[in-house]
């Protein structure tokens, strides 16, 4: 019978917290219509979890608050100056790292029907800190 090994660091990577279509409301855009219009952007965002001590404890303070990340995010699509979507995404990425201490978070960020014939526009990108 051969033994399994598992990497717990590798697995550790993989536990992660998911926001699923957060949708706000934001002025963003080059054109002189979106700065003035403003646009649904929906995120998609998958948060690493820094330390398996919240499946032991079950206590909120050993946990990323899903709930702080939320109101944090409405904040910035309320005040920004980014014209990009790919701005506002990296924005989005920074606060996760920074602010709440994820140790990497995958952020996706559609417009929605921007264009005929587009159900959706968006970026994806991946961060972690370094």
């Amino acid at each position: 019978m051969s033994e399994i090994v598992v990497d717990l660091e590798t697995m550790m990577e993989n536990d992660h917290i998911l926001i699923r279509e957060l949708k706000l409301e934001t002025l963003i855009g080059v054109y002189p219509w979106e700065k003035k219009l403003p646009q649904t952007v929906l995120l998609d965002l998958d948060i690493g979890i820094g330390s398996a001590k919240v499946f032991e404890s079950g206590l909120l303070e050993d946990a990323l608050d899903y709930s702080q990340v939320v109101k944090r995010l409405k904040m910035l699509a309320e005040k920004h100056d980014c014209l990009l979507l790919e701005r506002f995404t990296e924005a989005v990425a920074q606060i996760v790292l920074k602010e709440f201490h994820a140790p990497w978070v995958r952020v996706q960020a559609r417009k929605l029907a921007l264009l005929p014939g587009v159900k959706e526009i968006g970026v994806e990108i991946v961060r972690g800190k370094r």
